[in-house]
């Protein structure tokens, strides 16, 4: 019985150290700290790095997708020194990436899972209503290394990034206003961290395809139509795609423009007239380019008409007028057009700037063959940017024909070039004319129907004595008026 016992205490003995040693080994290493979680620039896929456990016994680290709170290993590297990772075929295009990691012992006892990290999704929208790019993105975890704020990166046609904007810690979006339309812009944010630290998102990118506007649109002029109307000519940029327009205007210099007409399909023109204008007051027009949210995306310069007036002191008459606005090019000359019968013609130059012109009625009545005599003026445009010289005519002002006879009762022929001859003044050019000289017998001694032809106080050349002789007038004005009168005229001879 006592060998027995002894035996079996041997066997104890010799298998003691071989049973101690093959109790598992359960304790956990320490975990690891995730330190930065980028997305690569180059290839899209997220980066990963930590630093070792503090364990001395690791044998390698489990890298685990970490969603709704729950880790999925997605790789385990049986290196104890890894400190990196590369998250191939990951959805960090299209969505933020969590990640977690734990340190492996040799055991393969599992730490506890580290702190979280994600990638940084960024996702862009153009509003093509308001020209705008939105880019958004989700926000950074500032532990373990604070995040001081985030730079938006732009790049245009893959070109390099340049910044766009820097926005605080705190915001998660940015809009850019000041884009290139028909272009490939890509945004990529950055995050920048205490230490010179950054995390990158993905990239996003749009083709900013939009309803291209006109660069420009010339308001060509405004000027009075024959019925009275304001004739407008717009000519629009030839590459816009926008295809509506709406034009207003404003009467005087003060209140606001309000829509008048709107116009679709309308490509490279628009001519309207505008024939509820007072053309008697200063009218200003606009056109708009409307895109397709219904906003106004490029108004043109201002045309305004050209108002005529006119001030008359006996032989003195004044026209003024208002300046052209507003031309793209310089305002150059402006020319006076008169029209003393059926048509205006071009009477005078007026310097650029000039906006009063003097002139008498004695150096043009004699031409007028109409009841009134009109008056006009056209501006010109000069070096418009886009080669539509403008031209504007003004409004038309007249004023009635002065319808005056004048007959002098004496004259005498005696050759020293002082009242030598007789006719009736006029103030206007008669349109029918017929002067008789008899004497006092009726004997017909001179007739004439030329206006300009004057008596010389002979009768087929031979010289009438002094006496009182008789005449007789009748005349058709160019208002159609006949006219006949009658007097005595004496004619006397200085000795």
């Amino acid at each position: 019985m006592r060998i027995r016992s002894l035996y079996i205490f041997l066997i104890i003995q010799v298998l003691f150290p071989f049973l101690s040693n093959g109790q598992k080994d359960t304790e956990r290493p320490a975990a690891p700290l995730l330190k930065i979680v980028t997305v690569s620039q180059t290839t899209g896929n997220p980066e990963l790095s930590w630093s070792l456990s503090s364990s001395p016994d690791v044998s390698g680290y489990v890298v685990y997708s970490w969603k709704n709170h729950e880790g999925y290993a997605l790789d385990t590297l049986y290196n104890p020194m890894a400190t990196t990772y590369v998250h191939y075929g990951s959805g960090a295009s299209y969505f933020t990436e969590l990640y977690v990691v734990a340190a492996l012992d040799s055991s393969g006892n599992i730490s506890p899972l580290s702190n979280e990290l994600g990638t940084i999704f960024s996702g862009v929208e153009i509003d093509t209503c308001n020209k705008k790019i939105e880019i958004s993105w989700n926000s950074y975890s500032s532990y373990p290394t604070e995040v001081q704020n985030y730079s938006v990166l732009y790049s245009v046609n893959y070109s390099g990034f340049s910044e766009a904007g820097l926005v605080d810690a705190d915001k998660t979006s940015f809009t850019l206003s000041d884009f290139e339309t028909d272009s490939e812009y890509c945004f990529l944010i950055r995050a920048n961290l205490d230490g010179g630290l950054h995390s990158l998102s993905n990239i996003a990118c749009l083709h900013t395809k939009m309803q291209k506007p006109p660069v420009w649109i010339n308001a060509d002029y405004a000027t009075l139509g024959q019925e009275n109307d304001i004739l407008l000519s717009f000519t629009i940029d030839p590459a816009s795609e926008i295809e509506t327009y709406t034009l207003q205007k404003k009467t005087g210099f003060t209140g606001s423009f309000e829509e008048i007409a709107k116009f679709t399909s309308i490509y490279e023109s628009v001519l309207y007239s505008d024939k509820n204008a007072d053309t008697g007051k200063v009218n200003f027009y606009r056109l708009s380019a409307i895109n397709n949210c219904n906003n106004p995306v490029l108004v043109s310069n201002i045309s305004s008409n050209i108002v005529l007036r006119i001030e008359r002191n006996e032989d003195i008459v004044t026209l003024k007028w208002n300046p052209y606005r507003e031309w793209r090019g310089i305002s150059g000359y402006s020319k006076l057009f008169i029209k003393k019968g059926t048509t205006f013609e071009e009477s005078y130059s007026v310097l650029p700037g000039d906006t009063v012109f003097t002139l008498f009625y004695s150096n043009i009545m004699y031409d007028i063959t109409s009841p009134e005599v009109c008056f006009m003026v056209k501006a010109y445009e000069d070096s418009n940017p886009f080669g539509i010289n403008g031209e504007s005519r003004s409004s038309i002002i007249c004023i009635p024909l002065t319808e005056n006879i004048s007959v002098p009762n004496t004259f005498t022929p005696d050759n020293n070039l002082i009242n030598d001859r007789f006719r009736p003044v006029l103030s206007f050019t008669p349109a029918s004319y017929n002067l008789i000289i008899t004497d006092l017998q009726r004997n017909t001694l001179f007739e004439t129907t030329d206006s300009e032809t004057e008596w010389d106080g002979t009768k087929n050349g031979s010289r009438l004595p002094e006496g009182v002789y008789l005449w007789f007038l009748k005349i058709t004005t160019p208002s159609g008026k006949k006219i006949s009168r009658s007097g005595t005229l004496s004619l006397i001879i200085n000795r």
